[in-house]
């Protein structure tokens, strides 16, 4: 039972944010449109909203110009920061052909 209780807490950011302040997504109105038209998958589930709510180890599947991407979130940034800040945020977990 203390599992259950357990799951959804703790620190989250809006997806949108994440993949903006990530540097996943060009611009936060561009990350947005991809969450509101339903092609981002948030730990395997289909979302259609901006502001569903990501946590550490969350896993996000969002379309990319270079193919299918697939992250794991290893820290919530706090702002939109350098590349080498943003890098540390998330693991890549797409497989290159």
């Amino acid at each position: 039972m203390a599992d259950a209780a357990a799951v959804g807490h703790g620190p989250s950011l809006r997806i949108d944010k994440f993949l903006w302040f990530a540097r996943l997504s060009k611009s936060r109105s561009v990350a947005q449109a991809l969450a509101e038209d339903g092609h981002i998958r948030l730990n395997g589930r289909r979302i259609d909203r901006a502001h569903a709510p990501v946590r550490a180890g969350d896993l996000i599947t969002f379309p990319h110009p270079s193919g299918v991407r697939v992250v794991r979130v290893v820290t919530l940034p706090s702002r939109r920061g350098p590349a080498p800040e943003a890098l540390a945020c998330y693991e890549e977990l797409t497989v290159g052909g």
